[in-house]
């Protein structure tokens, strides 16, 4: 996934000017920043549903919003995109429905978002925490390449939050690429690789291991000050993990890197609105 460019305007003022960022395949990247940062607005660019001023977002070869990636890209807003008059069951079916996919595919995604004995039972009934996993289930449902996830754990309990970031291991251990947006610096350590982001630039693209090397800083969070602070303006470039032609990361490359903080390195499993 490649961004070149990318400008775009909202209220009349620049939300992201002359964006430019590259995504590897095949890993959880995570897209962090305070609210207002720009990162639901980078989101929406890149599942082609923002208006833009200029610039160009290529989504698995193809143009963001192109008609040959809905299926390949799913895609989950902050706010539950589900109907809450239909049974979880129901909401599953009309959007594998619209994508053309089979239903045995609906119980396969009620099984992997952990809402099996749930099906039966009116979305508008749900729990908080279970609407997130439903609307995580439609994203899922086409079995996409990429995975655009905005804020996915926001408001959500530590067990169940721990239990999405499994997921999204799982996911990207099976090769799918996701791309996950959080303002909570904690989350940094659950992905391969980070995207900062400040008043809609970019203020690093490295792993964790990078940034707190390359800022001296302990945790996320700090090395974000630091970054704000400039002190890391004088350290070497950080390293990053180049993708080979085809976007996809040299698994070796992945390993050499380190695993991911909280990971074990034997295994992926961790440990524990608009405009954001």
């Amino acid at each position: 996934m490649t961004v070149e460019e990318l400008c775009v305007d909202r209220g009349g003022r620049p939300v992201l000017d002359h964006l430019d960022l590259q995504i590897p395949a095949g890993l959880v990247t995570g897209l962090l920043g305070p609210s207002g940062a720009g990162k639901s607005t980078l989101l929406r660019a890149i599942v082609g549903v923002q208006m833009v001023r200029s610039g160009t977002v290529t989504v698995l070869g193809q143009p963001a919003g192109s008609a040959a990636l809905r299926r390949r890209v799913g895609y989950l807003t902050q706010a539950p995109s589900v109907y809450d008059d239909l049974t979880v069951e129901q909401n599953l079916r009309y959007f594998a429905r619209l994508a053309g996919v089979a239903k045995d595919r609906v119980g396969e995604v009620l099984d992997q978002v952990d809402l099996t004995g749930e099906g039966r039972k009116l979305a508008g009934r749900l729990s908080g925490g279970q609407l997130s996993r439903v609307s995580l289930a439609c994203a899922l449902v086409t079995d996409p390449d990429l995975l655009v996830l905005d804020e996915p754990t926001v408001g959500l309990d530590p067990v169940l939050r721990r239990s999405l970031w499994r997921l999204f291991d799982d996911l990207a251990a099976s090769g799918k690429t996701l791309l996950v947006s959080s303002h909570v610096m904690d989350e940094a350590a659950r992905c391969d690789e980070l995207v900062l982001m400040r008043d809609g630039g970019l203020l690093a693209h490295e792993s964790l291991d990078s940034l707190l090397e390359r800022t001296g800083t302990s945790d996320a969070e700090a090395a974000f000050l630091a970054l704000i602070d400039g002190a890391g303006d004088r350290q070497p470039e950080p390293r990053r993990l180049e993708p080979g032609a085809d976007g996809a990361v040299d698994p070796a490359a992945a390993r050499s890197a380190g695993p991911r903080r909280g990971v074990a390195s034997s295994g992926r499993h961790a440990q524990d609105g608009d405009q954001r």
